[in-house]
């Protein structure tokens, strides 16, 4: 029992040592001269992704929007052109004619423009 003791002991002191070493070794290198700027680099890269793949999604966002806006119009300009195309159709001006008892033109009443 007691050479189980000594052994756990032993690996958790060899774990605290090799973590301490390890720790140690990272504070040597990040917080030296070479290594700060190199950190301070990679932070910078970072946020630099970060706030560029944001914009990226925002502008995702209003080109749907856009298109969405688009696809508005067009849908409008279609059912406008087909009310302008009723209102226009012979059958329409016909009854408009007869409502306002307006008569075909006569032969020497059409004017040509070349």
């Amino acid at each position: 029992m007691a050479a189980k003791k000594r052994k756990s002991k032993s690996k958790s002191r060899s774990k605290n040592t090799i973590t301490n070493s390890v720790s140690e070794s990272f504070r040597k290198v990040f917080l030296s001269s070479q290594g700060l700027p190199i950190m301070l680099t990679l932070s910078v890269l970072g946020v630099l992704f970060v706030l560029f793949r944001m914009k990226g999604i925002e502008l995702n966002y209003k080109i749907t929007n856009m298109n969405k806006d688009i696809e508005k119009v067009a849908l409008e300009s279609k059912e406008l052109r087909a009310k302008k195309a009723r209102l226009l159709s012979v059958k329409n001006l016909r009854t408009i004619a007869r409502k306002y008892e307006l008569k075909q033109p006569k032969q020497n009443q059409v004017i040509v423009i070349p």
